[in-house]
């Protein structure tokens, strides 16, 4: 079991002095100290990590919720695929001892729910009418050639059919795309094949606003609404489950991405002690090494290669310590900012790295992707509800602004309970906003196995009371039965600062061969670096925050690849 009891300084050391300071605590930072000392490449003492939060992993939170021991809740990421290696190989054989992979199960499609424009139905409706040769009818206007596909599937045939349609593409890539049936699709390309493509990908439609321009240009809403009209792209956008992935982002790179990731085949893991233990398990390897420190409750403010310590050190990097609300002063010769955009747009803009009058590539690179907001709230309930309508695990989908719920589990000696009652995104986020806001917290209450001391430990982390109901009628919606009022909940807004986003998404037009490789290091003259999932080509995973850090080290710390990651492995751009 990892120790999540990492040693934290919350202190100052005015006039430390390091060769490489690591700003953010998250996946890619702590990956960064760990490498750098596990591979001998710097000591303890050299390598250092910052961040302004109260505690470490960055957006990857396990949490617990009172009467529930045995079950954890997920608060940031939840999963990865077993096609990650970085993620699979460190939780799977690195830290093996630690760790407990466990199945992430999406459920039964049969006992799951589909609630769109007041229509319920099970998850695999689609699928059965199928195979009896008909046409699943839907309260949606869709184009004759859509009607009786599921999102998943309408999804995978816009991808064929723009694909099949650039003659590049066929002559080039053509033995990896089939079509199988009148429904199904198979793009049978591997995410270092996506990259040929992606650059070179052609829209190839005579009479389209968008025809012979490239895929890479193309916003996936304008895309998705020419191939299948707005009706269409409505349906996509709330059958999906996410307005995230059907936001107007770059359309080249949404493919691999809906083809990959969410498609029905992955195969999703997740860790029996929490998604977070990969980031303590890292953090304490490397704070087993004399002289290593993670400094919390310390924020940066600035840096500056102008100072009294630059016959040794190139940098001076200047923190608020949160906690007495007093400066000091670090100086180091190489800066990695392990931060997602929000973060570096909160730095200090009028430095001379960030000088938007000196450095305008860099400034629009960080700006080159789409922050996307994500709520979530955790709820404790006293029984296993949804057993009764045959729902074990997985999770139900509707057009109401939860969008998603998932049934997280019963512990594993009682009847108690854990549902992720909200996934909102994108669209949604003024609505949970205006409740998120109010200032009257959901009450909690006692159990027969939580007591009125644990539930109350957890009041400054409650939704508010209008929250909470208003999730609950739309369960009750969803679901078609009565649901009780939790006992106790847990809310997190990742788009508060200084995260400002649950996730990224490449913006249309940027060129994101280019974009990556600069942001690992934007200026050449300069020993600043970059990393994390935000400019990743692996948004919103875990593997990409690894890849990014991996790529830098190798590339500019002269480290070479660990022994337990093959050699084979695409790291990406």
């Amino acid at each position: 079991m990892v120790d999540k009891n990492t040693a934290l300084n919350t202190g100052m050391q005015d006039g430390l002095k390091l060769e490489v300071a690591i700003v953010g605590a998250g996946i890619s930072g702590i990956y960064s100290a760990y490498r750098l000392t596990t591979a001998g490449a710097n000591s303890g003492a050299q390598v250092q990590v910052f961040d302004m939060n109260t505690r470490i992993a960055g957006r990857l939170e396990s949490v617990r919720l009172p009467g529930l021991p045995t079950v954890q809740g997920e608060l940031g990421g939840m999963r990865y695929l077993t096609s990650q290696k970085i993620v699979t190989t460190l939780i799977e054989e690195v830290f093996a001892d630690q760790m407990e992979a466990v199945d992430f199960p999406m459920g039964d499609p049969a006992t799951l729910f589909m609630y769109l424009r007041k229509d319920r139905c099970k998850q695999n409706a689609w699928t059965a009418a199928q195979a009896n040769g008909d046409k699943l009818l839907t309260r949606y206007y869709l184009n004759d050639d859509d009607i009786g596909f599921s999102a998943d599937q309408l999804f995978s045939k816009v991808i064929y059919d723009v694909l099949v349609a650039d003659p590049w593409f066929m002559e080039n890539f053509g033995e990896y795309v089939q079509k199988i049936d009148e429904y199904n699709y198979s793009v049978r390309l591997t995410l270092e094949q996506w990259d040929q493509v992606k650059p070179y990908l052609t829209y190839q439609f005579e009479g389209s606003p968008y025809d012979k321009r490239l895929v890479n240009d193309i916003g996936f809403w304008n895309l998705l609404k020419d191939q299948v009209s707005q009706e269409g792209y409505t349906f996509l956008s709330t059958g999906g489950g996410y307005y995230s992935n059907t936001i107007n982002w770059n359309a080249a790179e949404a493919f691999p991405y809906m083809m990959g990731d969410f498609s029905a085949s992955a195969i999703y893991k997740t860790i029996a002690s929490g998604f977070d233990s990969t980031v303590y398990a890292m953090a304490n390897e490397y704070m087993a090494y004399e002289g290593a420190c993670i400094w919390t409750e310390n924020k940066l403010l600035t840096f500056n290669k102008e100072h009294a310590e630059s016959a040794t050190h190139r940098y001076e990097l200047v923190f608020l310590n949160l906690r007495s609300n007093q400066q000091w002063k670090v100086y180091a010769n190489s800066l990695v900012l392990a931060m997602p955009r929000r973060s570096l747009e909160l730095l200090d803009q009028d430095n001379f790295f960030f000088n938007i009058n000196e450095n305008t590539t860099l400034n629009n690179n960080i700006r080159s992707v789409i922050m996307e907001p994500a709520y979530k709230i955790l709820m404790g309930f006293d029984t296993p509800w949804w057993n009764e309508l045959g729902i074990t695990a997985g999770h139900s989908i509707t057009d109401l602004p939860m969008r998603q719920c998932y049934y997280f589990g019963t512990g594993q000696f009682s009847d108690h309970s854990m549902l992720l009652g909200s996934y909102g995104d994108m669209e949604t986020e003024s609505f949970w906003k205006a409740l998120s806001d109010d200032p009257v917290k959901f009450r909690v209450r006692k159990t027969r196995l939580a007591s009125l001391q644990e539930v109350e430990a957890l009041n400054d982390v409650q939704a508010s009371d209008m929250m909470v109901k208003e999730v609950v009628d739309e369960l009750r919606e969803l679901h078609g039965v009565g649901v009780p009022l939790p006992y106790v909940t847990w809310f997190k807004d990742w788009g508060d600062d200084p995260f400002g986003a649950g996730y990224h998404a490449w913006k249309a037009g940027y060129k994101v061969q280019n974009v990556m490789p600069y942001m690992r290091k934007p200026d050449q003259a300069e020993n600043i670096h970059i990393c994390g999932e935000a400019y990743s080509d692996q948004q919103g995973w875990v593997e990409g925050a690894f890849c990014e850090a991996e790529k830098m080290l190798e590339s500019y710390f002269g480290l070479t690849r660990p022994s337990w990651l093959p050699a084979s492995y695409y790291l990406g751009w």
